[in-house]
């Protein structure tokens, strides 16, 4: 009698200790999914607003010419689109067709090959941060039409500066976060004042040092603002200009926000205006050609 009491006892604890292991065995599998969440959680939240990049096609029409990709038509609906902080002076977006945009910003050795020819007229200051791969500064908006006049002479034509919808859409990239690569700023991703690289509030960066957007674009966030062919208009409710290359403009928009600027101005809605005749070591460009 005892030894069977004894044996029930016994094979009831064993049931109980199998039925413990079983708890904490779930328990573990369950703490270490929701470990792996939350680890990932940021990459998640990433991933969710960017989309992949598609197979780029890009182009370059001489040595001298600098290297395009093609934007592919699209359209941005800006009610699809809450990014805190960031206002869009355009409720919607929409590219009929493709257009190319050159990768980098123009650089001094594409502005010195220009003035090589004698069409870009003037070699301005590069603030003694040296020249070669860094982007071309201290030029005007009409400076950068002289480049421009080069680029059309030297190849089949169509080059010009973008408009600011267009230098816009191609910023964004077919994302609906703050940045292309997410909401929050990263350490290495673009040359602001506080965006965590070598050269932050001190001068601008060569192009090309930080990874493109999802369109194969470089530097579309901060290093230096970027010439737009658009007038500013302000809020005093007037429609865009029909031409918006005319030269009678007294300020034109600039995009992109600069090495000296808070990250707040870098994101592809920020926008300022600057006078057309006036230059800054704060401002380059890059071009758009259309395709036929």
């Amino acid at each position: 009698m005892l030894t069977t009491v004894c044996l029930c006892n016994l094979l009831s604890i064993g049931i109980i200790i199998v039925k413990i292991n079983i708890i904490i065995l779930i328990n573990l599998i369950y703490v270490a999914f929701f470990s792996f969440f939350l680890i990932n959680n940021k990459s998640f939240a990433d991933k969710s607003v960017v989309i992949t990049p598609r197979e780029l096609s890009t182009f370059k029409e001489c040595e001298r010419c600098p290297e395009m990709v093609v934007i592919p038509s699209g359209k941005i609906n800006y009610k699809d689109i809450i990014v805190a902080g960031s206002k869009s002076e355009f409720n919607q977006i929409i590219i009929d067709k493709p257009f190319a945009m050159s990768i980098f910003e123009i650089t001094w050795s594409q502005w010195l090959e220009c003035v090589k020819q004698k069409v870009c007229k003037k070699i301005p200051s590069d603030q003694g941060w040296g020249k070669s791969d860094l982007p071309i500064i201290n030029i005007s908006w009409f400076d950068a039409k002289d480049y421009i006049s080069y680029l059309n002479q030297i190849t089949d034509g169509n080059y010009r500066l973008p408009t600011e919808q267009e230098w816009q859409y191609a910023a964004r990239s077919n994302t609906k976060s703050k940045f292309w690569w997410g909401n929050a700023l990263k350490k290495n991703y673009a040359n602001c004042r506080v965006c965590g690289t070598k050269w932050d509030g001190k001068q601008s960066s060569p192009v090309g040092s930080f990874k493109p957007n999802n369109f194969g674009l470089y530097d579309m966030n901060g290093n230096v603002w970027e010439w737009t062919s658009d007038c500013w208009l302000g809020k005093n409710g007037k429609k865009l200009q029909k031409d918006k290359t005319k030269n009678s403009c007294e300020n034109r928009v600039i995009k992109s926000g600069s090495w000296y600027y808070i990250p707040k101005l870098i994101t592809p809605e920020a926008r300022s205006k600057f006078p057309s005749n006036l230059f800054s070591y704060n401002i380059g460009f890059r071009v758009v050609k259309d395709l036929n």
